[in-house]
C-alpha cells in the first residue's frame, strides 16, 4: 500500500480524498494555487506546497509543477481526482517515468482510452451499442463534411475530459461553424487539449451512466447506474439512482453489457459508461469516463462501497474482495450539486446532518470561493428505501442547507425537485429547457 498520495487537485474533491486517505493511514499532500492559500484541502492535509498561480494552466494543469511537486514531497503516489489532468494520458506517463504511482488506469490504457472517438470504435468492438459519430477532427471544414454525412442536428465534444466542457449541439451548418472554435477554445483551457469530435445528436433522451470497478487481475463489478438526465447546458445538476426510467430486464442487461465491455477493454481502476435512453428503450454508448465521476457519491451512498478507497486499493495491486452478492442495489438515492454564482467569501455555513445525508464540500465560515475553477461548491445527496421518501428528504435538507455570503443555486436545486414532472419521474435531457 502506499505511504504517501499526493492529491492533484482541489476543491471538494481533495477533501474527499484526504479523508479517505486519513481513515486508510495513508500521509497526503496538497497541492495548492496562490487562489486557494487558505483553502480547507490544504489545512487537511499532512503537507502541503504551492505550485503556481491561480489561472489553472499555471497550476493545476501543469504537469512538471506537479511531478516536481511529488518527488520533492516524496510522494509514491499521485490522485488526480476528477476534471484538470486526470485523464490525461501524458500525465500517467509521466509518473511512471519518475517511479510514481498514477491512482487511475495505466498509462497505456489511457493513450488507448483518453481518445474518446476511438473509445467509440473499441466499445462497438466490445459489444456495446454506439451513437454515429466521428474520429478526431482537424478543422472545422471536416466538421462541416462530416456533418452533412450524419445529419443535423450534430453534438461537437472534447475528444478528452468531461463535465460538459466543449460540448456544443449544432443544428444548422452556421451554427457548427460558430461554436467549433468556441468549443475548441474551451476544451483547450479545461484540459490542455483542444480536440474535437462529432457525433449525431439524440435528443429528449436519458442520460444514463453505469459506475464500474475492474481490479488487474480480470475482476470488473458494474455497482448500479445513475441517472444523469438534469441538466443545464450540459452540465448536470441533479443525479439520482436507480434511474426511475429504466425496468428491470434493460438495468441488467446494461450493467451486465458494461461488466463484459470494459474486461474486453482491458480496463482497471474506477470508470464511467456514458449511455443515452431513447423514447424507445433503446440505449446507446456515448463515452466512458476514464476517472472518479463528480457524482460518485450517489453510488457510494446507495451501495455502501468507498470508491475512493478502492480506486487507492486497485492501483496498489489489490484485487477487488466482493461479488455482486455483497453490493446493496436497493433503495433510493438523490444528489443535488451546489453551485457558486459569484465569487466571495462565505460569511456563514449551515449543514444539515441526519441519518443517510451526506454533503461534500470544501466551504466552511471565510472559505473564499475564487473565480477561477469551476462553479461547484458542494454536493448534497440522501438515501431511502424508496424514491418518494427521498424527494421528501432532499426537500427538507435543501430547506436547511445555508450558505451566506455568495450567490448559490440551492433555490433552483428545490424547485426542481418540487416539480412535478421530476416527482413523477418521467423526464429527460430537455427537461431544463422546457421549464424556461
Amino acid at each position: 500500500m502506499f505511504s504517501k498520495i499526493l492529491i492533484a487537485n482541489r476543491g471538494e474533491i481533495a477533501v474527499r480524498i484526504i479523508r479517505a486517505c486519513k481513515e486508510m493511514g495513508i500521509k497526503t499532500v496538497a497541492v495548492y494555487s496562490q487562489a486557494d492559500r487558505d483553502s480547507l484541502h490544504r489545512a487537511l492535509a499532512d503537507e502541503s506546497i504551492c505550485i503556481g498561480g491561480s489561472q489553472p494552466h499555471e497550476s493545476y494543469l501543469d504537469k512538471e509543477r506537479i511531478i516536481s511537486a511529488a518527488l520533492a514531497m516524496k510522494a509514491n503516489a499521485i490522485h488526480p481526482g476528477y476534471g484538470f489532468l486526470s485523464e490525461n494520458a501524458s500525465f500517467a506517463s509521466l509518473c511512471r517515468e519518475n517511479g510514481i504511482a498514477f491512482i487511475g488506469p495505466d498509462a497505456d490504457t489511457m493513450k488507448k482510452l483518453e481518445d474518446k472517438a476511438e473509445m467509440k470504435r473499441l466499445a462497438r468492438e466490445a459489444g456495446l451499442p454506439v451513437i454515429p459519430g466521428t474520429g478526431v477532427l482537424s478543422c472545422v471544414e471536416e466538421a462541416l463534411a462530416k456533418a452533412e454525412e450524419l445529419g443535423y442536428p450534430v453534438m461537437l465534444k472534447a475528444a478528452s475530459g468531461g463535465g460538459g466542457r466543449g460540448i456544443r449541439p449544432a443544428y444548422t451548418p452556421h451554427e457548427l461553424e460558430e461554436c467549433f472554435p468556441v468549443s475548441q477554445m474551451e476544451a483547450q483551457a479545461a484540459f490542455a487539449d483542444g480536440s474535437l469530435y462529432l457525433e449525431k445528436c439524440i435528443e429528449k433522451a436519458r442520460h444514463i451512466e453505469v459506475q464500474v470497478l475492474c481490479d488487474e487481475f480480470g475482476n470488473s463489478i458494474a455497482l448500479g447506474e445513475r441517472d444523469c438526465s438534469i441538466q443545464l447546458r450540459h452540465q448536470k445538476l441533479i443525479e439520482e439512482s436507480p434511474s426511475p426510467g429504466l425496468d428491470r430486464s434493460v438495468r441488467a442487461q446494461l450493467l451486465e453489457m458494461s461488466e463484459q465491455a470494459v474486461r474486453k477493454l482491458g480496463y482497471t481502476g474506477a470508470g464511467t459508461l456514458e449511455f443515452l435512453l431513447d423514447d424507445y428503450g433503446h440505449y446507446y454508448f456515448m463515452e466512458m469516463n476514464l476517472r472518479l465521476q463528480v457524482e460518485h457519491g450517489v453510488t457510494e451512498i446507495l451501495t455502501g462501497i468507498d470508491l475512493v478507497k478502492w480506486q487507492i486499493r486497485i492501483a496498489a495491486g489489490v484485487p477487488l474482495s466482493f461479488t455482486h452478492k455483497d453490493v446493496r442495489l436497493s433503495g433510493a438515492a438523490i444528489e443535488c450539486r451546489i453551485n457558486a454564482r459569484s465569487a466571495g467569501t462565505v460569511k456563514r455555513i449551515h449543514v444539515p446532518g441526519g441519518p443517510f445525508v451526506r454533503f461534500d464540500t470544501y466551504l466552511e465560515s471565510g472559505s473564499e470561493v475564487p473565480p477561477y475553477y469551476d462553479p461547484l461548491v458542494g454536493k448534497l445527496m440522501v438515501y431511502t428505501r424508496t424514491r418518494e421518501e427521498a424527494i421528501r428528504k432532499m426537500r427538507a435538507y435543501l430547506c436547511e442547507l445555508i450558505i451566506e455570503g455568495i450567490e448559490t443555486n440551492i433555490n433552483d436545486e428545490l424547485a426542481i425537485i418540487n416539480d412535478p414532472r421530476f416527482i413523477s419521474g418521467d423526464y429527460d435531457t430537455a427537461f431544463m429547457e422546457e421549464r424556461k
